[in-house]
C-alpha cells in the first residue's frame, strides 16, 4: 500500500507579498541607478564639439600681410591638458593631423600664407600675472605685422586656492561680491592695460580676441556638486568679471568678444539633468577636464570653432 503525498502550496496572499517585495527591490535599484546617473554622470561623448564653421570664409586668402597670432593668458590658452596640435590656439593656426572632417581646411593658415604662432599663455597664472607678461616680454612689432591676438584672462583670479586661504585679489574663491568689488575695478584697470600694451606693441594693427569666463555648474551656483567648498556668492563675482570683459569689448572696436560663457553652459556638471534650464539636448556632454578647471579636448575643439568664427567675420578686411 502506497503512502499518498500531498504538495502543501502557499497561500496567494504570500505569493502576492513576495512579488510585492521583488517589485520594491527593483524599484529602488532603479531609483538608486537613476539617482547615481543624473548626479555624477559626465559623459564626454565622441565626435566634433561646438557651433559649425562656414567653410565659404576659407576659400581665398584675406591678407598677404604678416600676421602674428598670439596667444595671451592663462592655461586654457596654453592648451593645458591636451596633445600639444589640440589646444584650441594651435588648431587656430593649422588643422592637426586628425582633424575632424567639417574641419578640413577651416584654419588660419589656409587664409594668411605669412603667418606665425606664438604663445605666451601660462598655465595657473592670474591677470595680474598677465598684464606683466606683456609689459615685460612681449617686445613692440614691426610696423608691418598685423596682430591677432587671442586671450583668456580672469578665470584663475577667482578660484585660486578654492576657499582654503581667505578670499583676496588673484585668489577670490569664497568672496561675497561686496568683498570683491575693489578687485572687480583693479581687474577693469588692468584688462585696460593690457589692452593698450598690445596696442603700443602692434604699430601696424591688432585685433584682439578676449573670451569671457566659463561656468562650470551650468548656471546653478553649487561649487558642492563637483567637490568644491560652498561659494554663495560665486555667480555674482564670475557676472561681474564677465561684465568687464564685455564693456572692454563694446568700448573697443578692435576687441572682439568670444562667448565662451555661453557656449559652455549645460556642458558642465550638470550635463547630464535634462530639467535643468541649459541642458543641451543635441549634445548633453561634458567639455571640462580631469580638473574642472581646463577643458577636455571637445571642449578645446569647441573654444577653437568660437574663436575661428569671430576672427572669419574680419575675414579681407584684414587686408
Amino acid at each position: 500500500m502506497q503512502e499518498s503525498s500531498t504538495v502543501v502550496r502557499p497561500p496567494a496572499r504570500r505569493w502576492r507579498r513576495l512579488g510585492l517585495l521583488i517589485l520594491l527591490g527593483l524599484v529602488l535599484i532603479l531609483a538608486v541607478l537613476a539617482y547615481r546617473h543624473f548626479r555624477f554622470a559626465r559623459p564626454v561623448g565622441r565626435g566634433p564639439a561646438g557651433p559649425p564653421v562656414d567653410e565659404a570664409s576659407f576659400a581665398k586668402n584675406w591678407t598677404a600681410r604678416k600676421v602674428l597670432l598670439l596667444g595671451v593668458g592663462d592655461s586654457v590658452t596654453a592648451g593645458f591638458g591636451v596633445a600639444r596640435d589640440h589646444g584650441y590656439v594651435a588648431r587656430l593656426a593649422d588643422n592637426p593631423r586628425d582633424e575632424w572632417p567639417d574641419m578640413q581646411g577651416r584654419c588660419l593658415r589656409r587664409v594668411l600664407p605669412n603667418l606665425s604662432v606664438r604663445n605666451e599663455a601660462v598655465p595657473g597664472s592670474t591677470s595680474l600675472d598677465h598684464v606683466k607678461i606683456i609689459r615685460e616680454r612681449f617686445e613692440k612689432q614691426d610696423a608691418d605685422t598685423l596682430g591677432l591676438v587671442v586671450m583668456t584672462t580672469g578665470g584663475n583670479d577667482l578660484i585660486h586656492d578654492y576657499g582654503r586661504r581667505p578670499p583676496r585679489e588673484g585668489a577670490m574663491y569664497g568672496a561675497t561680491l561686496e568683498e570683491a568689488r575693489p578687485w572687480v575695478e583693479a581687474f577693469e584697470r588692468r584688462l585696460d592695460e593690457m589692452l593698450d600694451l598690445l596696442d603700443d606693441r602692434f604699430p601696424g594693427g591688432c585685433h584682439v580676441f578676449l573670451a569671457d569666463i566659463y561656468d562650470p555648474s551650468d548656471g546653478v551656483g553649487d561649487p558642492p556638486s563637483a567637490g568644491l567648498p560652498p561659494w554663495k556668492d560665486c555667480l555674482a563675482v564670475v557676472g561681474a568679471y564677465n561684465e568687464v570683459i564685455h564693456r572692454a569689448a563694446d568700448a573697443r572696436p578692435n576687441v572682439h568678444l568670444v562667448p565662451m560663457h555661453d557656449a559652455f553652459l549645460g556642458h558642465g556638471v550638470h550635463c547630464a539633468q535634462p530639467w535643468r534650464e541649459h541642458y543641451r539636448r543635441d549634445d548633453p556632454t561634458y567639455w571640462y577636464g580631469w580638473n574642472l578647471e581646463d577643458p577636455n579636448d571637445r571642449g578645446y575643439d569647441a573654444i577653437r570653432r568660437l574663436f575661428l568664427i569671430e576672427i572669419a567675420r574680419l575675414g579681407p578686411s584684414l587686408d
